[in-house]
């Protein structure tokens, strides 16, 4: 399970800080168990973050390993940092720009 096209359960979430987005990439590697634990954070560069006017997607291989996510960001981050946009189960991930 290596392919982009396998990782299509996506959350959208905005932030105004850029160190959320740093932490986010982490928490993103860290909750995606199996397979390859980068795809998920792909296309959230510092400049893809601006360009989307400071929202990042990340994408799982399964929906579970979104709630992981999503549970960790709750339980670490401040919610007044950030704010989930929307969420997806098919928005497949897309190889690194």
């Amino acid at each position: 399970m290596d392919s982009h096209q396998d990782y299509k359960h996506s959350v959208t979430i905005h932030t105004d800080d850029l160190a959320i987005v740093n932490c986010l990439r982490a928490l993103s590697q860290f909750s995606q168990k199996s397979g390859n634990n980068r795809i998920p954070w792909g296309n959230t560069k510092d400049s893809d973050w601006r360009q989307n006017n400071n929202c990042v997607s990340f994408r799982f291989s399964n929906p579970y390993y979104r709630e992981v996510f999503m549970s960790e960001i709750k339980r670490i981050l401040p919610i007044n940092l950030w704010n989930e946009v929307k969420m997806s189960d098919n928005d497949p991930a897309s190889k690194t720009r």
